[in-house]
């Protein structure tokens, strides 16, 4: 499913990626998500990228098996990862300008997706996501939010706190948000939460960038 801007080129893209488990007929779980973007970000497109397998009830898989491994993983992430340069490029769209979002196991391809490949996407929102590892290394200039429920049985919370202190530590643009009360899955108050940290987080990067701007104007000429 795709979502295009009424009139100008898009200037944004938001890549979503659904959980597995669902359905390939089924209700559109990211509907609500795409309607806060476009809410938000008008001259923004939005595409979703179904996981390609099928289990045998016939419900979309990221990686064989229900538990996520390394081996799922590394197979899973040159489909993304050519699908987002592509998609890129047909929109004429710098990789600053494209966004990855997904949902549980979708949620955890987007974070591994940034960790493997550089110029990828400038920003991720992973909701009810979760690393396969404590990660080891920051993605360059590339703003990370975690959106996690308390309650959230299946990517324990305190993986995500592990994940988003080791990120700081490495000097990543990193939030998380932990909101009490929610189980696993793409909560309302997720997505109002992720929208506000879209408006207001302000990358490290453009606050160095902006401090030099500082000091050069304060330089005496000549």
């Amino acid at each position: 499913m795709s979502s295009m801007p009424d009139a100008a080129a898009p200037d944004l893209l938001f890549v979503l990626l659904p959980d597995s488990g669902i359905a390939p007929d089924g209700p559109d779980t990211l509907a609500p998500l795409a309607a806060a973007l476009q809410a938000q970000y008008p001259n923004a497109a939005t595409l979703t990228v179904h996981p390609p397998l099928r289990d045998d009830e016939g419900r979309c898989r990221w990686w064989v098996g229900l538990q996520p491994s390394a081996e799922g993983v590394d197979a899973a992430l040159p489909h993304l990862i050519d699908r987002l340069r592509m998609e890129a490029v047909k929109l004429e769209l710098p990789w600053q300008r494209v966004a990855l979002a997904g949902i549980g196991d979708g949620g955890l391809l987007a974070l591994e997706a940034v960790q493997s490949e550089a110029a990828l996407v400038g920003r991720v929102l992973s909701f009810a996501g979760g690393y396969l590892s404590r990660p080891e290394a920051a993605p360059q200039d590339v703003c990370v939010h975690l959106l996690h429920g308390l309650e959230d049985q299946r990517f324990p919370y305190r993986h995500v706190v592990d994940a988003a202190q080791s990120l700081v530590d490495l000097g990543a643009d990193v939030t998380a948000d932990l909101l009490p009360h929610l189980d696993h899955g793409l909560h309302p108050a997720l997505i109002e939460k992720a929208m506000e940290q879209l408006r207001t987080f302000i990358p490290a990067r453009l606050w160095r960038e902006a401090v030099i701007a500082a000091q050069d104007s304060e330089r005496p000429v000549g």
